[in-house]
């Protein structure tokens, strides 16, 4: 599924977070218009090269469309800064002469921009992308305005933290027993996850705790949760 369609404002949902206005877009990322920058969690790069090279037959080309979905995305929101809130590459594996040729010329198309790595569990066993990408790299928690960045979600004394990891998502409840599962925002005073940004990964079922919201995402637009959470299996992708 395409999640970048061509989707209206209207499709977006504001929040303030922090006390600043930010967007929750349904690419998905999180937009902060005060900072110009973009916030996108779990890319994971090469993991279908991954796979392959471990002997499992996956079908290639996500690098490319992650790519070319993130490029559609900044376009979009004319985005001066880019954070990746970890998981970068999926592992050491990605970085093929494909993949790193593929990311060489994303970069020079994007020459102006600011791109940061706050580095996640992945990152540390995939290793440093290329200098020559001209990635600032950090490690968690990385303050920028009112915000803390970071990959693992926790919480901060004095800033909001913007985070990811679990791969949200929120299980919904139709007629007929069906059921659908949807990547999601969580919300909650002092830290917000973020869903993969990446189309090759998995999701954990979000079962909502007093004061987390979930915000789902799906059919190009982003919409609050409210009791459509359906109580099963817990299942982390990694």
């Amino acid at each position: 599924m395409d999640r970048l369609s061509h989707y209206s404002p209207a499709a977006a949902l504001p929040l303030a977070l922090a006390g600043e206005p930010v967007l929750l877009l349904p690419d998905p990322a999180l937009w902060w218009p005060g900072g110009h920058t973009l916030f996108i969690a779990d890319l994971h790069l090469g993991k279908a090269a991954t796979f392959r090279a471990r002997g499992l037959p996956v079908p290639g080309g996500t690098t490319a469309q992650n790519l070319q979905r993130l490029s559609q995305l900044l376009a979009r929101h004319a985005a001066r800064r880019l954070v990746v809130l970890g998981d970068f590459l999926h592992a050491a594996e990605a970085q093929t002469p494909a993949v790193l040729a593929a990311l060489e010329a994303w970069r020079a198309a994007h020459a102006e921009l600011e791109l940061v790595l706050v580095r996640g569990n992945h990152d540390s066993h995939a290793g440093d992308p290329p200098a020559t990408l001209d990635m600032a790299i950090v490690d968690e928690p990385w303050r920028l305005g009112p915000f803390a960045c970071c990959h693992h979600p926790q919480r901060h004394a004095t800033h909001y933290v913007l985070a990811g990891h679990v791969h949200p998502a929120v299980q919904l409840r139709g007629p007929g027993r069906d059921a659908l599962r949807l990547p999601c925002f969580s919300v909650e005073p002092g830290l917000a996850v973020l869903p993969a940004f990446g189309e090759f990964t998995g999701t954990h079922l979000q079962l909502p705790a007093p004061g987390q919201l979930l915000y789902a995402v799906g059919g190009g637009r982003v919409w609050p949760v409210m009791s459509a959470v359906v109580p099963g299996r817990q299942e982390r992708a990694r």
